[in-house]
């Protein structure tokens, strides 16, 4: 395809983003790697008691984000749900993208950016949870990167491009499962300390990628649903809106389980962080009431689920409230120390330096840059071609999608 190919409503918009995205995160890079060179670590306000800070709860932001949309992907590719199919282009590249994203903020956060190349592969520390978490990840941007390439030369079906598509939902199911096991097991971390975080963990990458779907589709159009294609436009107006209140409800139903144990478990240091930590944070309920709650509300009648603007609001509300909920979440289970004596300091305090903040600029920046080079050289709306027994069945499915 090509960029002529793209019949995106919002074209002028994409020159600009490119522009602008490229050279802010190129200036964030330099900064960023300046402040490295001449202060190492101490440019990141952590520590022994607070080793992983922004740069770290940026990286599982982006990674998730990357795994959700994969996993919505898999609707189409895997499990056979074809109304999906309109959105599965946008949503591979979204996925490549968040995880290079992501990537590049851990690759800076580590110190030795390029150390990590050789030194990873070549330590083979199969024991633990975060080799596998890095071989699987790249598993997954390997999948990805050959389906989309597929996709490109308009393979949507051979048995090779199943296959792909196949692999890579089993690669990002287990990079994301290990993802969760890299702070599930912690037993010195109580807060942490959960054989059910993977189930969190599944649920809110669902959520985000759902969200950055409906938030960079509706940019690409203008938030006008009339220059989109009719399959994209009913997909839409019908089956996206109800997955996303479906797996807002999920998200709430599980969060507010997580926060009833959390304050009534018997379990001090659990209580602690919940208590005093995130519950006395006004961001954190801006994050989870405002970023969860709140979106949930506006999609629950059928009218204002199919507006374009109300859907764009949730889908920036959920966006914002789950990047500060994963802020809290990779901090709030190091803030009781671990060192206890005769006496115990109180909570360990934590505010992110500015170079923290330039990285996950960055990574921000980043997202949007390399989406509008794609917006530029590939027409993300394409889907496979309709056989005949599917376009007689187009109508009904019309119906159905908006009802």
């Amino acid at each position: 395809m090509t960029a002529q190919d793209n019949q995106s409503g919002n074209p002028a918009l994409f020159t600009p983003m490119l522009y602008v995205g490229a050279a802010i995160a190129i200036i964030a890079f330099v900064f960023s790697g300046f402040m490295l060179m001449t202060q190492g670590h101490a440019a990141f306000n952590m520590d022994a008691n607070v080793a992983w800070g922004l740069p770290i709860s940026t990286y599982v932001y982006f990674a998730l984000m990357s795994s959700g949309l994969t996993l919505l992907a898999a609707l189409a590719m895997v499990f056979g749900f074809k109304q999906y199919y309109p959105l599965v282009k946008r949503a591979i590249w979204l996925a490549i993208i968040t995880l290079v994203a992501g990537l590049a903020v851990l690759a800076m956060e580590i110190g030795h950016t390029f150390r990590m190349l050789w030194a990873i592969p070549l330590n083979l520390q199969v024991e633990s949870a975060m080799f596998w978490m890095g071989v699987f990840y790249l598993a997954d941007l390997i999948f990805l990167l050959w389906k989309f390439q597929r996709m490109e030369r308009g393979d949507w079906s051979s048995k090779l491009s199943r296959q792909v598509g196949i692999a890579g939902f089993i690669a990002v199911v287990l990079a994301a499962g290990t993802l969760a096991l890299v702070f599930g097991m912690m037993s010195m971390r109580p807060f942490w300390y959960d054989p059910t975080l993977p189930v969190w963990f599944y649920a809110t990458a669902a959520l985000t990628g759902v969200a950055a779907l409906v938030f960079f589709t509706y940019l690409s159009y203008g938030m006008n649903t009339e220059r989109m294609p009719k399959a994209l436009r009913m997909d839409m107006e019908g089956p996206l809106p109800r997955l996303f209140l479906i797996l807002l409800f999920i998200t709430l139903v599980m969060f507010l389980a997580r926060l009833t144990t959390g304050l009534y478990a018997n379990a001090t240091e659990v209580n602690v962080v919940w208590a005093d930590y995130l519950l006395a944070s006004g961001w954190f309920h801006l994050g989870v009431w405002g970023g969860i709650l709140l979106p949930f509300v506006l999609l629950l009648a059928r009218g204002l689920r199919q507006s374009p603007a109300i859907q764009m609001l949730a889908a920036v509300l959920v966006l914002v409230g789950m990047f500060i909920e994963r802020l809290y979440f990779v901090v709030g289970g190091q803030v009781v120390p671990l060192f206890k004596g005769t006496w115990e300091r109180d909570l360990v305090a934590y505010v992110p330096s500015p170079t923290e903040w330039v990285l996950t600029v960055m990574g921000i920046a980043l997202v949007f840059a390399l989406y509008a080079l794609g917006e530029r050289l590939f027409n993300l709306s394409d889907m496979p071609q309709a056989e005949p027994g599917e376009a007689e069945a187009e109508p009904e499915a019309t119906a159905e999608a908006r009802s």
